[in-house]
């Protein structure tokens, strides 16, 4: 997407799209508790699935009432469904999974170190060859991820690891969608592309809940249905509707930084609802993560 321009002697971004970016970065944030609550009563593959059918509903609705077309070239399908497969699926699907092991804080971090596996995937990919900057962040995001997984004990260490290993599957293809999409960008309008890979990419994760759960409906309890409209409604529709806003608004690397803030909300927010540990380990753990993020994502 191109850059915006700036007007000569313009002192500070637009506010219009501060706000729009700062709404969208909290809501993907603040989604990790509810996912872990809903996960207490609902199969992990239907957890998913319901949502992301509403959520996909919505936004094609929201997107078609905006005057965007929907329509995909012929020839685009086979590329529009390995990146829904690798953005939506593998990320959705994976990522919830890992929660089954871990904290919320604990997957919110192992996943958003995404920007990471992109500098490396970038380098056979796209034939960028990572410098010592991106290096170095690389370095301070394996030690966030060692404080994780071993932070509070071995023991502990080795009965996360297979949310550790979900939660790095996610971030490594989500990785890959973004870095192959770099290479050959979708050509379909930003709304549209959104709107089908979601779609597209929620269809496996629903085959799995009709293959493999068996939700109780009568079980749940008002507050999970309440938490799983606001898991469609808030993160897969408004938040995309409000980035696509903020980034025509916003220099992209004031974009790409800000999102940084969604692993912090989703690590305050992990603690503040569910009560989950937010001492020294998980600070440095953050700290760690978020600064070779930070690193990784400058241009």
């Amino acid at each position: 997407m191109q850059r915006p321009q700036q007007a000569p002697g313009e002192a500070s971004p637009d506010p219009l799209g501060l706000i729009l970016l700062l709404l969208a970065v909290i809501g993907w944030g603040s989604n990790w508790p509810p996912i872990k609550l809903i996960l207490q009563e609902i199969p992990v593959f239907t957890a998913r699935a319901w949502p992301g059918l509403l959520g996909a509903a919505g936004l094609a609705l929201l997107v078609r009432l905006s005057g965007e077309r929907l329509a995909v070239p012929r020839g685009l399908w086979p590329r529009l469904w390995l990146a829904a497969l690798l953005n939506i699926t593998a990320w959705m699907g994976l990522s919830t999974i890992a929660l089954l092991w871990l904290n919320a804080s604990e997957a919110c971090l192992v996943c958003y170190t995404m920007p990471l596996w992109a500098v490396l995937l970038a380098w056979p990919i796209l034939g960028e060859r990572p410098g010592p900057r991106r290096l170095l962040a690389l370095g301070m995001g394996f030690l966030g991820l060692l404080i994780i997984i071993g932070g509070r004990g071995i023991d502990l260490g080795v009965a996360k690891l297979p949310g550790v290993g979900f939660a790095l599957a996610a971030a490594v293809l989500f990785a890959l969608g973004t870095v192959l999409t770099k290479k050959r960008p979708l050509p379909l309008p930003p709304g549209a592309a959104v709107v089908w890979q979601v779609l597209l990419g929620m269809l496996p994760i629903v085959a799995l809940a009709l293959l493999l759960d068996r939700p109780d409906p009568a079980a749940i309890s008002p507050r999970t249905w309440l938490l799983m409209a606001y898991s469609a409604v808030v993160p897969l529709c408004l938040c995309y509707l409000a980035w696509f806003a903020a980034l025509r608004r916003l220099p992209a690397g004031l974009a790409a930084t800000g999102t940084l803030l969604a692993p912090v909300v989703g690590v305050l927010g992990s603690a503040l609802v569910l009560g989950e540990p937010f001492a020294l380990p998980e600070l440095a753990a953050m700290a760690l993560t978020l600064g070779g993020v930070a690193l990784a994502a400058r241009v």
